[in-house]
């Protein structure tokens, strides 16, 4: 592995809420160096991101993706400078789209738009950040007034990007991009899109992360939760079509379609979580995390499976000892 390998909390929908914090320390056990807290069901991500970096230490804390459509960059900057100030870690944030069913069904906000709100929320949150007084009158960010008491000018924005769109936003925007749930052929094609984008941006190309589920030797509960996680985002939008190109446009289309989460989840095949997860051995989940870094990905988020390994300590130690041997190797 010649690349970055950060913990990512997974949070699997069968598994107790406050396994995250188990996670958590299990990465910080196994040396990984930043761990990303993103937000879906469970906890607030600033909340859940303080009580790791009072649990967790030395771990550099990765917030989000939050969805731009329900928060603002001023609440996204109260919410980084508490995380950093009350726990004393470094942070950064990641920002997405997320999907209609969660910014429109959840929160009755627009989903629309996605691309152009992100550029003007990323140029909105950096100012803040910096120190600036909020001064934005743009079509879907307004803000006046505003100045953090605690600027975090190094802070760094990663972008969630699906699509063309989002893609183009990411590359003349952000500091990084992000990815979940790809293939590392989908990685290399996003990489040279980006690296295009942002050259013709006349700016440096944004990192790329992607976050991969990683399981070793799979049993049938592993498998069960793999699926049933993947099968949540089957019908998003730039999800279903990266997974019709992968050959599984029928399971996409019954997303779609309304099809139930369990009934879907019964029907992934294994191959797709091939395709989009590293699973087998441990020999056999550091090449595939390998082949992500090959693919153009300067950081790999492991997201361990739970449900066969308590707080996914055997996996993330093998790819712990995996790093440090490929480190020592290089030397």
């Amino acid at each position: 592995m010649s690349g970055r390998v950060d913990g990512v909390l997974p949070f699997w929908l069968d598994r107790p809420d406050d396994e995250a914090i188990t996670v958590a320390l299990e990465v910080q056990r196994a040396g990984f160096g930043t761990l990303w807290i993103g937000e879906l069901a469970t906890f607030d991500a600033f909340a859940l991101a303080t009580a790791v970096g009072h649990r967790a230490e030395g771990m550099r804390l990765q917030i989000g993706p939050l969805p731009i459509g329900v928060r603002s960059p001023v609440s996204i900057a109260l919410g980084l400078s508490s995380v950093a100030t009350l726990t004393g870690r470094d942070v950064g944030v990641a920002l997405g789209a997320s999907s209609p069913a969660i910014v429109s069904g959840w929160h009755d906000r627009e989903w629309a738009h996605a691309a152009s709100r992100m550029r003007e929320t990323v140029d909105c949150l950096r100012a803040i950040l910096a120190g600036e007084r909020s001064h934005h009158d743009g079509r879907h960010v307004r803000t006046h007034g505003f100045r953090l008491r605690r600027p975090l000018p190094d802070v760094r924005i990663s972008v969630a990007a699906f699509g063309p769109a989002m893609t183009r936003a990411a590359a003349g925007h952000a500091d990084e991009v992000v990815l979940n749930l790809v293939s590392p052929e989908h990685v290399a094609a996003v990489r040279a899109t980006v690296d295009a984008e942002a050259k013709a941006a006349g700016r440096t190309a944004p990192g790329l992360a992607v976050w991969v589920p990683v399981a070793l030797e799979p049993g049938s509960e592993a498998r069960t939760q793999l699926a049933s996680q993947l099968a949540v985002y089957l019908g998003a939008p730039g999800y279903g079509e990266m997974f019709s190109e992968l050959g599984f446009a029928e399971l996409v289309c019954r997303a779609r379609d309304g099809a139930r989460r369990s009934e879907l989840a019964g029907s992934v095949p294994f191959e797709l979580l091939e395709r989009v997860c590293a699973v087998g051995s441990a020999d056999e989940v550091s090449a595939r995390i390998s082949a992500y870094h090959d693919a153009g990905a300067d950081v790999v988020g492991v997201a361990p499976s739970t449900a066969e390994d308590p707080g996914g300590r055997t996996v993330l130690t093998a790819l712990s000892k995996a790093f440090q041997r490929s480190k020592e190797l290089a030397s």
